[in-house]
């Protein structure tokens, strides 16, 4: 045998997945007889049985159980080219971005969303979950970009770049009627005021700790969360005061009704864009960093604006 005859291995893969000649002939508009004249060629080409009668049923020999996952891995492969080749033809160029837990989901739509806006349009597919986890996807080109709170952990050996976007200081939430219970100014007010804080996944975790050490601010944690939109919703059903990024200050105040008690200027919050590319240059990953350095951060004291590279773990 010199070459696969790939019509015979089809005829054969679909009687073994209907299990009968006439269910295949059916389904490939053949006739019973053409599908049974073909699968006896494919047979004799092969040199092996396929089949076996039993009673009026044809059953699988142990050669054509195996022949059948063969057939299935390779028309499973050229189905996926198939849909390789239309999406080409009729989607866009994919452009793959991570969002770690920890980045505020509001700064987050703001950062990639100009990704939507390119010339030459590209299908965004965002993800989010840990920091890790998404820095592995970038090690092996499963995502262009990460947007995270912090630069690529020591730990990892990847080659890959930390480009800080911007910063903003902090500033603290709660709903009116929490607020309306507090008798002091900010931060005063905190002191056993019940709060919400971002878990130790957060960079941010720690800095505002060693804050409320340094004020002698003493509130009751009544929650620690890894997920920026989950600190968010318990902070808009009056669980507890919470920090925000201020950038975001007037979204925060307006989508969800809160109240800003004050500013902690003191401790800020970094934004990265970590990619594979030593200097940016995908129109979508500059289409990001130029809104971030331009809008987002913008500061009229110079805070915010895109500091210099550094480079992951080699």
């Amino acid at each position: 045998m010199s070459t696969l005859n790939y019509k015979h291995l089809r005829y054969f893969w679909m009687v073994a997945k209907t299990g009968s000649i006439a269910r295949a002939a059916e389904q490939l508009h053949l006739t019973p007889h053409s599908i049974s004249g073909q699968l006896s060629e494919f047979a004799n080409s092969l040199g092996v049985e396929l089949f076996r009668r039993v009673g009026r049923k044809l059953e699988l020999t142990d050669t054509g159980r195996r022949i059948v996952s063969y057939a299935e891995a390779i028309f499973n492969t050229g189905d996926e080219l198939l849909e390789l080749v239309r999406d080409q033809a009729f989607a866009t160029t994919s452009y793959r971005v991570g969002c770690a837990d920890s980045v505020s989901k509001l700064i987050a739509v703001d950062l990639v969303e100009p990704a939507l806006r390119l010339k030459d349009p590209v299908k965004l597919i965002c993800r989010e979950g840990r920091l890790d986890s998404l820095i592995a996807d970038l090690a092996v080109h499963r995502l262009d970009l990460v947007v995270a709170d912090r630069p690529i952990p020591g730990h990892f050996s990847v080659r890959a770049y930390n480009h800080l976007l911007g910063e903003s200081p902090m500033t603290a939430f709660c709903t009116e009627t929490l607020a309306a219970t507090f008798d002091q100014p900010f931060p005063a007010c905190l002191h056993n005021a019940p709060m919400l804080l971002p878990g130790e996944d957060f960079a941010i975790h720690q800095r505002l700790l060693r804050w409320l050490e340094r004020c002698d601010v003493h509130p009751r944690v009544v929650g620690e969360f890894d997920d920026s939109a989950m600190i968010q919703a318990f902070g808009r059903s009056g669980a507890g005061v919470f920090f925000a990024p201020s950038v975001i200050a007037a979204q925060v105040s307006s989508q969800y009704g809160l109240v800003a008690l004050g500013e902690v200027e003191s401790v800020v919050e970094q934004v990265y864009a970590i990619t594979t590319e030593r200097r940016m240059s995908h129109p979508a990953t500059v289409a990001i960093s130029r809104l971030a350095r331009d809008k987002l951060f913008a500061r009229g004291d110079g805070r915010g604006e895109s500091a210099g590279e550094g480079r992951g773990g080699d």
